[in-house]
């Protein structure tokens, strides 16, 4: 009797012993831990080009390929920086088009900002941007294409109060709902708000939700949107607190939770994030913080991360860690085909466009 009580312990013991193996090993594995980055493309979008400085790009796929966009001229501010546009076939990159400027009238012109490209499924082409003196007084402008970035309508003015995609891409949910992130900078005080602007009519009407914030315990811009299988959407947002910053959504963008600093380093300067085909969440971001005693820090290195669930994230690979350098501004998507395409400004000397697949 005592000897089958005995071997029932050491059956039962062995059993507990393998379901702890087991489960150890599922928590200790990571899909993330064996993905490699097999870059295919890295060159320059342009080497010459009628202006002397480039920032903050944009891209997007359309039915003929890519389209990339940025702003151009003296430097950033000057009356004369316009958005130029380059549109990428099988001999390379075309050179640098200019499909939109601040001109008000004969005497009067204004700095082009931060263009957004978004192809609207089966529709066209669109291309939000903003003009305005300073960033805390621009305002929201938008064209359309409808052969694929070749020719662009007349621009048109956003309804008071919107200023359309900030910096990053809208993001479609449920096939429907057009969520475009945006945000504000205060001219009076320091004062850096989130919001987003929601149409279901892609882009004929759009709804304003936030600030998301009613703390505001951080100064946050420039968000992103990722979505999950579970139907939640996240934010990412550059901060200039050190860190990324994070905010989640459970009712497709109507409300948002408290902001909070994830483990990600921001100096202070603009990211991009995108889901992708896998359910896998990818960030293109500065792994750097701000400088003592400044508001800002070293846009080198760029790099990306990954995380499963948006709290975890790894970094996998380094887009580029000159230093000194400038290396921001970072806009990803991925292709019908899988391929990822990232561009970002390069030393404001020319946007740099990087092909590459997570396998």
């Amino acid at each position: 009797m005592k000897k089958n009580r005995k071997n029932r312990l050491s059956n039962c013991s062995l059993v507990l012993i393998v379901i702890f193996f087991f489960t150890t090993i599922k928590i200790m594995a990571n899909p993330i831990d064996s993905l490699k980055v097999d870059v295919e493309v890295s060159e320059f979008i342009y080497e010459n080009a009628s202006f002397p400085q480039s920032h903050a790009s944009t891209i997007a796929e359309t039915d003929e390929g890519l389209v990339a966009a940025w702003f151009g001229g003296t430097h950033e501010k000057h009356p004369d920086v316009s958005i130029y546009s380059s549109i990428r076939t099988e001999e390379g990159w075309s050179s640098p088009h200019k499909i939109a400027d601040g001109v008000i009238n004969d005497t009067l012109r204004y700095p082009c900002w931060n263009p957004v490209l978004y192809k609207v499924p089966n529709g066209s082409l669109m291309l939000f941007y903003k003009v305005g003196p300073t960033v805390e007084e621009w305002w929201g402008m938008v064209k359309e294409s409808a052969d694929n970035g070749k020719t662009w309508s007349e621009a048109q003015r956003l309804p008071e109060g919107l200023l359309g995609p900030i910096k990053n891409k809208p993001v479609l949910i449920n096939d429907s709902i057009l969520i475009a992130p945006s945000s504000t900078e205060s001219k009076t005080e320091y004062d850096w708000r989130v919001h987003f602007e929601i149409s279901k009519d892609f882009g004929k009407t759009w709804k304003f939700v936030g600030p998301i914030s009613e703390e505001n315990k951080y100064n946050i811009i420039q968000p992103s949107i990722l979505h999950y299988n579970d139907g939640r959407l996240q934010m990412l947002a550059r901060s200039n607190h050190d860190f990324v910053m994070s905010s989640w959504s459970e009712d497709n963008g109507e409300t948002w939770s408290e902001p909070e600093p994830t483990m990600l380093p921001n100096p202070n300067s603009g990211t991009d994030a995108v889901t992708l085909q896998s359910g896998l969440q990818l960030i293109v971001y500065n792994n750097s913080k701000r400088e003592v005693g400044k508001n800002g820090g070293p846009r080198t290195a760029l790099n990306i991360a990954m995380s499963e669930d948006g709290v975890n994230w790894k970094m996998i690979y380094t887009l580029e860690d000159t230093t000194p350098g400038e290396f921001s501004y970072p806009a990803v998507i991925q292709g019908k085909n899988g391929d990822i395409h990232i561009t970002y400004t390069y030393n404001r000397d020319t946007i740099k466009y990087v092909r590459l697949r997570i396998i």
